[in-house]
């Protein structure tokens, strides 16, 4: 009695598979062809991962038909229906609970560490931060930006970004480039209108994150744009990174002023120095008839720093054409102008006595 086709088809049906059923119902067998006593055929796999864990399956086929009367040879080949699946992009996930440090560590690739900071919101925190890392960038300083107000972060909008940062791994952040200043924001993780509810182990382990995962690459300076208020955020960023200095910005008010001592408090018990004080919105010029007005009052802060024997950096106007760039995404301090001229003038004065 000669071999048939149908008969091999019904020895292959014994076969069975490890996740159920036999390699016959589940239309594996391709090309079977039996030419006298010699059987050959093709075991086709979905895919290569699945087709190397079949091995044992080709071989009890091959098995299967060499014991059937009349043969004389077997060859079952394993192929694979398609390519491997490409393996799922790696999952960045930012906040959770920060890891456990021995103590404050530097951030590698940067030489020093600077954090903007206030006592209380709307003194032109953000705003001064964006255009004085912008400021050094035009001076020939390798600058870092990192949005540290992860309730708030506005660095996106201000220097004009909203691309998501990459992460080849799932762990390390590439960050974004603008206006010559290497940037990095929780912005940038989310929608612009998403909302930002976590607690403060999340805020921590967040900051963490961006400090140690982002590839910041070699820079002369690291600004940090930092929450208005002296909480999680900064006792965070002071414990446990090596500080260059803060630079606390108020407008002269009093009330203003009230909160930037609390700043200025805070630094001082977390042992870290005060580089100087920065008077926001100081005057106000008339676009229409040239007029000179102090709307906020005028000298508070360098009055301030003078009684507390602090360095005056500078005093930066308040002027519309600051609020149109920052909505526009291009910060003044890239153009020209008496208030890009006032960002120069500080970006000169930190870089002159060795601050950035």
């Amino acid at each position: 009695m000669s071999l048939t086709r149908d008969a091999v088809l019904n020895a292959l049906a014994r076969v069975a598979l490890p996740d159920g059923g036999d390699i016959v119902s589940r239309d594996l067998v391709r090309a079977l062809t039996v030419e006298g006593g010699s059987v050959r055929f093709v075991l086709e796999a979905p895919d290569p991962d699945a087709a190397r864990r079949m091995e044992p399956v080709r071989q009890a086929a091959e098995g299967a038909v060499r014991a059937m009367d009349g043969v004389s040879s077997v060859s079952a080949v394993l192929t694979a229906h398609g390519p491997a699946p490409k393996a799922p992009a790696p999952s960045l996930k930012i906040g959770g609970h920060p890891t456990p440090q021995a103590g404050p560590q530097p951030v590698a690739g940067v030489n020093r560490i600077i954090a903007i900071a206030s006592g209380k919101g709307g003194v032109g925190k953000s705003t001064l931060s964006s255009n004085l890392a912008v400021a050094l960038a035009r001076q020939g300083r390798r600058v870092g930006l990192l949005d540290a107000d992860i309730y708030g972060p506005s660095q996106p909008r201000m220097m004009g970004v909203s691309k998501r940062p990459a992460s080849p791994d799932g762990k390390t952040i590439i960050p974004l480039t603008a206006h010559g200043v290497t940037m990095m924001s929780i912005g940038l993780m989310l929608k612009e209108d998403e909302a930002v509810v976590w607690r403060g182990p999340m805020l921590m382990g967040a900051l963490q994150q961006m400090l140690g995962q982002v590839q910041w690459g070699e820079l002369d300076v690291l600004i940090v744009d930092l929450p208005p208020g002296t909480g999680d955020v900064q006792l965070t960023l002071c414990q446990r990174t090596h500080m260059t200095g803060a630079i606390v910005v108020s407008t002269p008010q009093d009330v203003a002023l009230l909160d930037a001592r609390r700043a200025i408090d805070m630094f001082g018990k977390l042992k870290t120095p005060i580089l100087g004080l920065v008077e926001n919105m100081s005057t106000y010029v008339c676009p229409n008839c040239g007029h000179e007005a102090h709307l906020f009052g005028h000298g508070g802060v360098a009055a301030e720093a003078a009684k507390l024997g602090l360095p005056f950096l500078g005093e930066i106007p308040l002027s519309l054409d600051v609020r149109l760039a920052g909505d526009a995404g291009t910060p003044i301090a890239a153009g020209e102008g008496p208030v890009a001229a006032s960002y120069a003038q500080l970006a000169r004065r930190l870089i002159a006595g060795g601050m950035a």
